[in-house]
């Protein structure tokens, strides 16, 4: 089966389709096919699980044009884009030991969150 999502006009993935391989034996035939049955000529836009355009997108993630690649939203002002990956860093890593923590934007830094 084939993936494809849906996006707004500002390259956000509104909504998700899944076209049968037979119909969709490139990424503009099941275009074509979604714009035929959806009555619409709407940007879709096929999503991959094998790391192919980065990231399986989901609802809400943006397509960027310039890199092809699917990338969730930015969670936090601070937080920087990893251009391999196109997924979201915190600027400091978070510790890794035994604790849970919560990010604080406002001093950009991990905090412990009580158990």
């Amino acid at each position: 089966m084939a993936h494809f999502v849906e996006l707004d006009e500002n390259n956000i993935v509104v909504s998700a389709e899944v076209v049968a391989d037979h119909v969709a034996t490139t990424e503009s035939a099941g275009v074509t096919f979604l714009n035929k049955l959806h009555d619409n000529t709407s940007n879709w836009k096929r999503t991959y699980k094998d790391g192919t355009r980065k990231n399986y997108a989901g609802l809400g993630f943006v397509y960027d044009v310039d890199r092809d690649a699917f990338r969730p939203k930015q969670p936090y002002p601070s937080w920087n884009l990893n251009e391999d990956t196109c997924r979201w860093e915190a600027p400091i890593q978070m510790p890794d030991d035994d604790n849970d923590y919560r990010w604080d934007e406002d001093t950009t830094s991990w905090v412990e969150v009580s158990r």
